[in-house]
């Protein structure tokens, strides 16, 4: 690097556009002419579909086409990558319905209160079928079947090690039962799409993490060339895995903006997005954790079971969940069984951490547990167990190849800042007093996968003004994109920050990409941004060579930005003098092609491993149950630190996102598969009142699978805060002889351990 921008506190460059509203979403693109899409929805969780009446709509005074699945003939979303069998998802149902808020129609009016009045008028035939609510209800024999050409309610299965003795050789042995809640995503922005036709194609604008996948699945759907569809995702508010797939609500807009000729605009209303937008989560864990009496780990045994929703679209979340099994420690030998299924409800996919955050809290719940069982302080029992820095790079037992770590400094560091023993001298203190509010102290070590999506595409331009362009394939959606790409080619070419334009999520000007999720976009999007800076740089020190009269060793990027011969500043020239020379070919050393450019896609080595240990703080009120968080310290480790203050913005969020598991959100659903939850009134989100400060710190251990050195911290701080939450409650009231409570820990379910425990004493 040529400068010390890298490691440095940077503002956001896209901060002023959101301080002074004048960013842009999609609602905000403006449409002249446009229609408003309103989708006709399943109000039953499972039933035969029979007649759609549309009559009505359609003469309503400005609707100008009410359309089924047997006007568009679209066809159907094909299921995961690892799931085989018909369980393919219609883009508008066909024949039967599979879950509450499944599109069945949509509307097309001149505005969207004449067309939800429409939507109210078009009449759909339903005969109802038995549910499937749970994944339990859809293994029971003689369960009612979602998709009948299957057969089964199965939709993936896997086995490791099943059959093997892995818990042999164990002296104690914990047993826990995690359920992983159903969550909603609830991004600030939710689905919206706005297509415009053109004369040689699509203009489509969408709040979407992946604009090419996108593109390609449109254009595949529509029977278009890919060049004929344009996607861009403007301002995009939050996604967290979520936006992460082609709804179906994006394949009706765009055919039927292709079919009237006419732009289609659908906004998703808060009340759609809690029934359609995909849910997370919703996996049940049988744990078993093994170790000797002076607390050797031995060995793991866990039995997970999926509820996938109504069409398995993520059923490779459990396989991931299975690599991060072993956490932090040392286990010899794990078993897993994983099956997946699908139940007649919301389709879940994608949600901060996607399979790594249930890993973890398996782990961790069961470690506190196997303390318990040991006597054994909860810390001590994970001390002795975790990887040493020496074992790096470290194989697990389920395959997974850790690539550096050191899990001990990061504990040790949140302890120290947590004041730990402090902490349960004064717990006891609170014991002994026999007072009201119980102090609990929980602790979760994590480690986590990052970087999927080996390649990404990375291109630096030096323009005649002295400006550069950067065009990377990611796309960002509230992470800081801009400015991390920003800061790193300015790192590189030595310009500042505010010399550097960030162009991503747009395939009319980005030729490829991946997008973003797993938290990939710095170690791939930013290698590739990386090699293409370091390219232009070369490309510009033999340019500067040849013009200077100097030998190119000699040539540097100097401390003021511009380029020349060390030592002698006196002989330097401008990018922008760089730049128009790099335009004649005449003035090029000869060989070196005209333009000062570069275009990079490489392979990075591999997924990263992100760690780092979290420390909750909580009080719980004996009478009441209330659960008041007091304190969250973090200590966590993403390799090298570029910017700090995205790092700890990304930390920040992604706690909330964790305690919020831990205390509040779940998505429920009656005996009938209707939500309980549908709206923001009965999905308990937190406020920000009632979330703790954050002390947040961090270590820095490099890894050597990509060139910055960098792993991912995007879904980190979601892995590591819910089980820390989740221990600390349980151990608030370890002392009434609480073992275990469901997430999440609501005064409720909290009140009632309490009273049952009491009971039992």
């Amino acid at each position: 690097m040529t400068t010390s921008i890298f490691g440095s506190v940077v503002l956001r460059t896209e901060d002023p556009r959101f301080l002074t509203g004048a960013s842009r979403y999609v609602d905000d693109v403006p449409a002249p002419g446009a229609l408003r899409a309103v989708f006709v929805r399943s109000m039953m969780a499972h039933a035969r579909l029979g007649r759609i009446e549309t009559a009505a709509a359609t003469g309503m005074p400005g609707v100008v086409a009410v359309l089924t699945a047997e006007d568009l003939q679209l066809p159907p979303r094909p299921p995961a990558g690892n799931v085989e069998g018909p369980f393919a998802r219609p883009v508008l149902a066909r024949d039967r319905v599979r879950y509450v808020g499944e599109p069945v129609a949509v509307v097309l009016a001149e505005d969207l209160a004449r067309g939800e009045d429409a939507a109210e008028a078009v009449e759909v035939e339903l005969e109802p079928l038995d549910p499937v609510v749970g994944a339990e209800a859809a293994l029971a024999e003689g369960a009612p079947i979602l998709h009948p050409d299957a057969g089964t309610n199965l939709a993936h299965a896997f086995e490791e090690r099943w059959d093997e003795d892995v818990l042999a050789g164990a002296e104690v042995v914990a047993r826990v039962r995690i359920r992983h809640q159903r969550l909603a995503p609830v991004p600030m922005e939710p689905n919206a799409i706005l297509v415009v036709p053109e004369r040689d194609g699509l203009t489509v604008w969408v709040s979407t993490q992946v604009p090419f996948d996108v593109r390609n699945d449109l254009a595949e759907a529509l029977g278009l060339a890919r060049e004929r569809v344009r996607v861009i995702a403007p301002d995009v508010g939050g996604g967290f895995g979520s936006k992460l797939h082609v709804y179906p609500e994006y394949l009706v807009c765009a055919a039927a903006a292709l079919r009237l000729g006419r732009p289609v605009k659908w906004v998703e209303t808060r009340s759609e997005s809690m029934l359609q937008l995909n849910h997370g989560r919703a996996q049940i864990h049988d744990v078993e954790l093994g170790a000797t009496r002076d607390g050797r780990l031995v060995g793991m045994r866990v039995d997970i079971l999926a509820d996938l929703g109504a069409y398995p679209i993520a059923a490779y979340l459990p396989p991931t969940t299975r690599t991060m099994l072993p956490g932090t420690y040392r286990i010899p030998r794990v078993a897993s069984r994983g099956r997946s299924v699908v139940t007649s409800t919301t389709p879940v996919g994608e949600y901060r951490g996607a399979g790594r955050p249930e890993a973890t809290l398996s782990i961790e719940r069961a470690m506190d547990v196997l303390a318990d069982e040991l006597g054994v302080d909860p810390v001590e029992l994970r001390r002795r167990n975790l990887i040493p820095p020496e074992a790096f790079p470290y194989e697990t037992a389920v395959g997974s190849t850790y690539d550096s770590g050191e899990y001990e400094r990061a504990l040790d560091r949140a302890l120290a800042l947590a004041g730990y023993e402090e902490l349960r001298r004064e717990q006891a203190e609170r014991r002994a007093r026999g007072d009201r509010l119980a102090l609990g102290i929980g602790v979760a070590c994590y480690v986590e996968v990052t970087g999927f999506g080996r390649k990404e595409l990375g291109s630096v331009r030096v323009e005649p003004d002295g400006s550069v362009t950067v065009l990377v394939g990611t796309s960002s959606h509230g992470q800081g994109h801009e400015t991390a790409f920003a800061q790193l080619t300015a790192s590189v070419l030595g310009v500042p920050v505010e010399a550097v334009r960030v162009v991503h999520s747009d395939t009319g000007l980005v030729p490829r990409g991946e997008g973003t999720y797993g938290s990939r976009s710095l170690q791939v999007g930013g290698t590739a941004v990386f090699e293409a800076a370091s390219a232009v740089r070369g490309k510009a020190l033999r340019i500067a060579a040849h013009l200077l009269e100097a030998a190119v060793e000699d040539v540097e990027v100097l401390p003021d930005g511009r380029v020349g011969v060390r030592g002698a500043p006196e002989r330097s020239l401008g990018w922008d003098e760089l730049a128009r020379a790099a335009s004649e070919p005449e003035r090029l050393p000869a060989g070196l092609e005209p333009g000062l450019a570069a275009e990079a896609r490489p392979a990075v080595r591999d997924t990263t491993y992100p760690f780092g240990t979290h420390v909750s703080v909580v009080e719980v009120d004996l009478e009441t149950g209330e659960v008041t968080p007091l304190r969250h310290v973090s200590v966590d480790d993403c390799g090298r630190i570029m910017n700090p203050m995205l790092v700890r913005g990304q930390v920040h969020g992604g706690t909330a996102q964790g305690i919020a598991q831990a205390l509040f959100e779940e998505v429920v659903f009656d005996e009938w598969g209707t939500p309980l939850t549908g709206n923001l009134a009965s999905y308990a989100m937190p406020a920000a009142s009632e979330l703790p400060g954050y002390e947040n710190d961090h270590t820095e251990t490099p890894t050597d699978r990509n060139p910055l050195g960098v792993k991912g911290i995007g879904e980190s701080a979601t892995i590591g805060s819910t089980p820390a939450v989740h221990n600390a409650v349980i151990d608030a009231l370890s002392h009434l002889g609480i073992r275990h409570i469901d997430l999440p820990l609501t005064p409720e379910r909290v009140h009632r351990a309490i009273r049952e425990a009491e009971a039992r004493l």
